[in-house]
């Protein structure tokens, strides 16, 4: 069939006007691929109980501990030094550790870490300072991932301090950049707080994002800083925030609830069980932040139930969701229990039930719930215990603890 020459090329310049116009609209940005934390992040954080007193023997001491204390064993990567480990920068621009605690330099501690098969994570923040006043990376985004490539770190948490009205988005889209041209595989972990809600936009960007303020290590309950600002946050308030976001996390972006208190002091055993549980089943990256040259066996014992962090590396991806919550009041004492649900790769459910009550509880967890027709039957085991509880239908009953959890898996 002939088409007329005059027909044939309007049509071509009509077609081409649509393509044109349809390559001018704004896209989104390509999503981060960067091959990395396909599952969340486990690993150690020197913030939580060093604060600025961090040192090369201080990092070098629980680079070691990760592996005697059989963190290492258990899944934990990642040891990072958080802030104040920068003092200055040189006349080229290039950012200066601290000579004095840090006497070998950032390549040696980071080539020390690596021959322990582990690897390194670094700190810097988005400002023109840390959230501690010390040298920041705006304007110097390139400049410092590379000297980070070089030094051979392996992931980078990012803050958000003295950033004045910069945007976020783009703010953190600077420095993924940055890290891509420096052309090493490298971690990034946005610390913006969730004031922007980056769980929204961040998966183009990070690997995780803070979802939240800083943790305290508390039960519960807002703490003001000492500047009389706001806010840390306790361990469950910082839970309570992350319902919600479970369609945003998966493999390769994770929500961050902020790093894990286990072992710092601040609650009981039973308090640290559920902690470490509820970011397990949350899908949350594993930062542990205690003193790893000191452990008593009961907190050794939650920081490496292989069992509970099989749930968090679990291949699927699924951040947990609550499925049942109950609030009533009981004269003065209050019951308030919880049931969190995350589908797993094998077709099973990992099951927490939360406590959150003065006294013990009972909680009977229907199919229902889980997704799971009522005529179902399954076998429920308990993850710290380390045994089969049988095998049930329909529903599932446990007395659980003040201030605790139990934790199973619903295999049908």
């Amino acid at each position: 069939m002939c088409v007329p020459l005059k027909a044939f090329t309007a049509a071509f310049f009509m077609w081409l006007g649509v393509l044109l116009a349809f390559l001018a609209i704004p896209r989104p940005s390509t999503a981060l691929d960067n091959g990395l934390a396909l599952t969340p992040p486990m690993g150690w954080n020197s913030w939580n109980k060093f604060g600025c007193n961090v040192s090369e023997d201080l990092i070098r001491s629980m680079a070691d501990g990760m592996v005697s204390s059989g963190m290492k064993d258990a899944g934990y990567q990642y040891v990072i030094i958080d802030d104040c480990w920068q003092v200055s920068r040189d006349d080229n621009g290039n950012i200066v550790p601290d000579a004095q605690r840090f006497p070998s330099g950032m390549k040696a501690l980071g080539d020390y870490i690596h021959a322990k098969g582990l690897k390194f994570g670094i700190y810097s923040d988005a400002g023109e300072k840390t959230c501690a006043g010390r040298p920041g990376s705006m304007g110097h985004e390139y400049q410092d991932a590379l000297t980070y490539a070089n030094w051979g770190v392996d992931y980078l948490k990012y803050d958000w301090c003295h950033t004045g009205k910069r945007n976020a988005e783009e703010a953190y889209s600077t420095m993924r950049d940055a890290l891509k041209a420096a052309r090493r595989p490298i971690v990034f972990s946005l610390c913006e707080w969730g004031t922007a809600k980056p769980w929204l936009w961040a998966a183009n960007i990070g690997n995780l994002w803070r979802t939240t303020g800083d943790i305290n290590d508390h039960w519960e309950g807002r703490k003001k800083w000492p500047d009389g600002g706001c806010c840390s946050f306790g361990m469950l308030d910082i839970v309570d925030m992350q319902v919600g976001l479970e369609s945003f996390a998966g493999p390769g972006h994770w929500n961050d609830p902020d790093m894990l208190e286990v072992g710092n002091g601040g609650m009981t055993a039973n308090e640290y069980r559920a902690h470490f549980s509820l970011w397990a089943i949350l899908a949350a990256p594993l930062i542990a932040g205690n003193d790893l040259r000191s452990m008593t066996p009961e907190i050794k014992e939650i920081l490496t139930n292989k069992e509970v962090i099989a749930v968090n590396q679990d291949a699927l991806g699924r951040q947990a969701g609550r499925v049942w919550a109950l609030k009533e009041s009981m004269g003065k004492a209050e019951n308030h229990v919880e049931i969190w649900s995350k589908p797993m790769k094998d077709g099973s459910r990992a099951v927490l039930l939360l406590n959150r009550s003065a006294s013990e509880a009972e909680i009977s967890v229907p199919w229902s719930v889980l997704g799971y027709p009522e005529h179902l039957s399954a076998v429920v085991r308990d993850l710290w215990v380390h045994k089969d509880l049988g095998k049930f239908t329909g529903k599932f009953s446990v007395k659980v603890p003040s201030h605790d959890v139990v934790v199973v898996t619903v295999r049908p």
